[in-house]
Parts: structure tokens; C-alpha cells; sequence
């Protein structure tokens, strides 16, 4: 049975639809490897009575014949995903007991489509973080070791949970969200694929906010065709929430064709950065030659304002992070501080986010309101707002050359050990050096497993796309993918 969880999301799907397999056989083998693998911190929130009442129910409507792509899927759902009567803490203490009483528009778009929800994910406490270790539940671990050394390394952040349960085939994928490269770097660093769509193609209602501006849904699964496939589902206008695009949403997994010949593929010089590991560099190369090799073209292009995205990014995303966790006060839901005698409530408002949030999320929240505050304002926030532009202007003039998709790497190094990078926000803040700017700009961006290091540890390839064209995108990445044949597994070690 355990062999189940090792599906991918397109052969359970056509698996199910042959009557080969029950979605409840297919849950119950998934169920199994989650309570096998507590070591990895993945699930966070287990459902096992939900998955089994949404599995009975996937399987008749197979039975039927009306079944979506997704129905009887099993996935993960991070705890960033409000999810009806299931706990949805962000990873933080302050949201403690959480029950909401609705459901995201994402996820419940995924049960419409009859996903089996398995559980909730662990993740980076409010998804500030690179390498999932600001949990208020533990960290969550890299299913992937280096050769012999038993050394826990980092699934990546803030998606870690989401990451390190599909490497380790606990779920056949999962959602994910990504303010500077949530998705992408854990996707990096573990060996699989994670898409995030253009800003506005998925619904925010309903997840838990960062950086309003920045956030974005996407999927995290073990290949292209699975993400195309999941995507679909995720995508949507909602009049919920403002920032949804009212486009309609193509069929991704058609666009799936293998042939890139013409393309115009950019290679932005700026994201040669002094002290890049020489692997990532010959990486590089080599997923650039692999396109070049499929027909596409190859050109140079030039990014200018990429220096800035890093600086630009920690003035924005902390400045809307304060203003956004100002609502978590102790007064409505979530935790609320004991409080002293003569205590009022200025005490309980401090009390209770000093003991609620913790230490990473505290500095961003200081950091955001330092730089919105009066006579910082201009000199920080307006100036990162005004970067951002032309960081999106940067962009623009590329894909206005004709350049249909940007091949970059998604990570400076591979995974690292646990607890290396803490005690230096600033080391830990490079881990998004690559990936910061899509957001910036609102792009698509995709990140493929390519290639392994000196020790085993999957590295990733990252491709950015044009607005609104993630077909296209899907499809160079489907191309790249099937060129470096990247099929290596971590060896079970939880």
C-alpha cells in the first residue's frame, strides 16, 4: 500500500478514473505515511476524519462520472489556509485555538474539486521566515540528508511543511503561498516543483496576510504536469477579494507540449552574484544549454535594479506585515494575555502580542512600523515603493523585447543545516535573493528540480514568465524538466 503515496497527482488521477484504485485506498496509504513520519514536522493539524468522509464522497462521484481533474486527490494544506472547524494558526501561538468558521476561497475551490483534505502544514510562523524554523509548533525538516550525515536540514521557508510532505510522498501535493519566494525556495530545496502564479490569478480571501501586495497562492507538487493540473483548480476571479483578476483561467495542463523552438529565453547578467557556489553556476549553464538544446533562443539581458529588490522587499513586506498583525490584539480570537491587577487594556494589547508573536516576527513588525512611521516614511517605504517600480519597469522592457521567459537559479546553495542561519536575519533574508523580485513585480515564477551538489542535495532552476501566461510558462518548465530528467529521491530515513 505504501507504493500509493508515491503517485503522481496525473497518475492517480487517470488511475482512479480507470476504477484501478479507490480515492479511500489511495487516502488511507497517505494517512499511513503521515503518522509514520512525526520526525519530519510536516503535518501539523492531522484530519484524518475529514479525509475519509471526502474520500467516500470522491469516490462515488467517480462512480458517476462527473469527476473533476482533482477528485479524490489527496493533498496537504497549509496552516496558512483558513479551513472550516480545523485549526488555522499561521504557525503562531497568538492564533492559538483558531477554528475559523469559513473557508479560503482556495481551498475551498480545491474541495469543490473534490481534493481529500489530509490536514494542515506546518510552516514559518505567519510565513515570515526561509527555513521554516520560526514555527510555533517545531521546525519542520528536510526529508533529504547529505550522503551519511544524519545532520536535520531545512525544508526551506516559509512553505517547509508543504515541501518536506510531498519530497517525502506523505501527500500527492499541497498549496503553498509566496510573498519573496515561499513557494519556489522550499520547492529548491527539496527536490520538487512549486509554482507561484501572477499576482491576482488565485485568490487571497481567506488566507492568513503577510504583505498583501506580495502574497500569492500556488501549488507544490512532484512535477510540471502536476502543477499544471492543481493550478487550474487554485485559480479564479473571486469578487472576495479586490486584487483577483477577472480573467479566465486556460486549461494549463493542455499547454503541456514539450516544444519551446523560437522562445526567447533571457539570462540576466545581474544575478551573477559574487561568491555564487560554483554548482549553482555550472547549474545554471547547463539548464541554459538544455533550452538552447530544445530550440529556444538564448539572449542576454540586462535587469538593472535587481541590486535594490532584497532592500526594497524588507521595507515593503515588514511596513504591510505591521499594519496587517495590528488586528492580532487579544480582543476577538486567537490568544489573550493573563493580565495583572490595575492591568488595562494598553497592558493586554502588549502582553498579548508580546508573548503571541515570536522573536522574527516581532523585528519584522518593528521593522514595518519603524519605516512607516512620520519622518521615515519618505526616506524608506516611499523610496522601496518607488524602486519596486522600476523594478517591474525592468522587467517590462525585457518581455517588450520579445524575451518570453527569464532561466535563473532559485536558490544561492542548497539545503543547510538547522539552526546555522538564526542568529543572522540578514544571512537568512539571502536565501530570497533570486526569487524577491517576481514578487516585486507581480510575475509568474516556477522552480524545477535540475540537478543535485557534491552531497546529494537537490538544486533547482527557476524561470520567470510574462503576466498572465503561466501555460507558457508550465511549458517551458515541462520542456526543462524532461531535458535534466531530475527523478532522484530522498532515502528514508523518519
Amino acid at each position: 500500500m505504501t507504493d500509493l503515496t508515491k503517485m503522481k497527482v496525473a497518475e492517480a488521477r487517470d488511475a482512479l478514473r480507470a476504477g484501478e484504485l479507490t480515492s479511500a485506498e489511495l487516502t488511507e496509504a497517505c494517512l499511513n505515511a503521515i503518522d509514520a513520519a512525526d520526525a519530519l514536522g510536516a503535518f501539523v493539524h492531522k484530519t484524518p476524519e475529514i479525509a475519509r468522509d471526502r474520500a467516500a464522497a470522491a469516490d462515488q462521484r467517480i462512480k458517476a462520472g462527473d469527476a473533476p481533474d482533482l477528485c479524490g486527490i489527496p493533498m496537504g494544506i497549509k496552516d496558512l489556509f483558513c479551513t472550516k472547524g480545523v485549526d488555522s494558526q499561521a504557525a503562531s501561538r497568538i492564533l492559538q485555538g483558531f477554528k475559523p468558521e469559513y473557508e479560503s476561497t482556495v481551498s475551498q475551490q480545491l474541495q469543490d474539486a473534490g481534493v481529500v483534505m489530509l490536514g494542515k502544514l506546518n510552516m514559518d510562523e505567519f510565513a515570515m521566515g526561509s527555513s521554516n524554523e520560526t514555527s510555533v509548533y517545531g521546525n519542520a525538516v528536510n526529508p533529504w540528508r547529505r550522503g551519511n550525515d544524519d545532520t536535520a536540514l531545512t525544508p526551506g521557508g516559509s512553505s517547509g511543511g508543504s515541501a518536506s510532505a510531498v519530497a517525502a510522498d506523505l501527500c500527492l501535493a499541497a498549496t503553498g503561498t509566496d510573498t519573496g519566494g515561499s513557494i519556489r525556495q522550499p520547492a529548491a530545496l527539496t527536490g520538487i516543483t512549486g509554482i507561484k502564479p501572477t499576482y491576482g490569478r488565485c485568490s487571497r480571501w481567506g488566507i492568513v496576510a503577510f504583505a498583501s501586495s506580495l502574497d500569492q497562492a500556488g501549488p507544490m507538487t512532484k512535477d510540471v504536469r502536476d502543477a499544471a493540473i492543481v493550478l487550474r483548480a487554485m485559480c479564479g476571479h473571486d469578487p472576495k477579494d479586490s486584487t483577483s483578476a477577472d480573467l479566465p483561467v486556460p486549461d494549463f495542463e493542455a499547454a503541456l507540449t514539450g516544444d519551446i523552438r523560437g522562445k526567447k529565453i533571457g539570462i540576466p547578467r545581474e544575478y551573477r552574484m559574487d561568491g555564487m557556489p560554483s554548482e549553482i553556476e555550472a547549474l545554471w549553464s547547463e539548464g541554459t544549454a538544455m533550452l538552447r538544446d530544445a530550440g529556444a533562443e538564448i539572449v542576454d539581458i540586462s535587469l538593472p535594479h535587481t541590486k535594490y529588490a532584497l532592500p526594497a522587499y524588507y521595507v515593503i513586506a515588514p511596513a504591510e506585515a505591521s499594519s496587517n498583525l495590528a488586528r492580532y490584539d487579544g480582543v476577538r480570537y486567537g490568544h489573550r494575555a493573563t493580565l495583572s491587577q490595575g492591568d488595562g487594556i494598553t497592558e493586554m494589547y502588549e502582553k498579548t502580542r508580546a508573548e503571541g508573536f515570536g522573536p522574527e516576527v516581532q523585528r519584522r513588525v518593528m521593522v514595518g512600523t519603524y519605516v512607516l512611521s512620520a519622518g521615515f516614511y519618505d526616506a524608506y517605504y516611499n523610496r522601496a515603493r518607488k524602486v519596486r517600480t522600476l523594478i517591474k519597469r525592468d522587467f517590462e522592457q525585457v518581455f517588450d523585447q520579445g524575451v518570453d521567459a527569464i532561466l535563473t537559479p532559485a536558490t544561492p546553495s542548497a539545503a543547510f543545516p538547522l539552526g546555522i542561519q538564526m542568529d543572522d536575519p540578514v544571512q537568512m533574508y539571502l536565501n530570497d535573493v533570486f526569487t524577491v523580485t517576481v514578487n516585486l513585480a507581480g510575475l509568474p515564477g516556477i522552480s524545477v528540480p535540475a540537478g543535485t551538489d557534491k552531497d546529494g542535495l537537490p538544486l533547482g532552476l527557476q524561470l520567470i514568465g510574462r503576466p498572465w501566461e503561466e501555460g507558457d510558462l508550465l511549458n517551458t518548465a515541462y520542456t526543462l524538466e524532461r531535458a535534466a530528467g531530475f527523478v532522484a529521491k530522498p532515502t528514508k530515513w523518519w
